[in-house]
């Protein structure tokens, strides 16, 4: 059952792809810096709720995750092992941007994916990020449903084919 305020309507969370999830974000004045153009540090935020939102609907949103899962695994989180990051063009104020999160590879206690930040086609922002499941401050295997959530999307994911 869900409690009030967890909506996962598309409006807000994006909506599913193959191999991942894609989510539409605003940027507004408060994104940007003194020069109109959107500050360096808003990409990790833009790129955080398309990671989240790519969780929420694969069926793991972080209340509910957070819930089930710590009984057995307490003082769990996914954290940001790393990060690497290409600025290829920046975004402006009221631009209409598109954050793509792609699963690449699922293994026993952390993700791989790819995220892009576009504008149209144009790819702004590329990177290659690696999350870890921790339980009390050491790497733990991710729960098995978002596991395998997760890996049937790297498997759907056209770019994985090339490797």
């Amino acid at each position: 059952m869900k409690k009030p305020g967890q909506d996962t309507s598309t409006e807000l969370a994006g909506r599913l792809i193959a191999g991942g999830h894609t989510m539409p974000v605003r940027v507004y004045y408060e994104d940007t810096d003194f020069t109109g153009i959107v500050y360096h540090a808003n990409y990790l935020r833009f790129m955080e709720r398309g990671r989240t939102n790519y969780l929420r609907l694969v069926g793991a949103d972080h209340r509910a995750l957070f819930e089930q899962t710590e009984k057995e695994a307490p003082s769990f989180a996914f954290v940001v092992r790393s990060m690497k990051i290409d600025f290829l063009k920046p975004a402006f104020m009221d631009d209409l941007l598109e954050v793509r999160t792609l699963s690449r590879e699922v293994s026993g206690a952390s993700i791989s994916l790819v995220q892009r930040i576009m504008r149209g086609a144009d790819v702004l922002i590329e990177a290659e990020v690696r999350v870890a499941f921790v339980s009390e401050g050491r790497p733990r295997r991710i729960p098995e449903p978002l596991r395998k959530a997760m890996g049937a999307d790297a498997e759907q994911n056209p770019e994985n084919r090339k490797r």
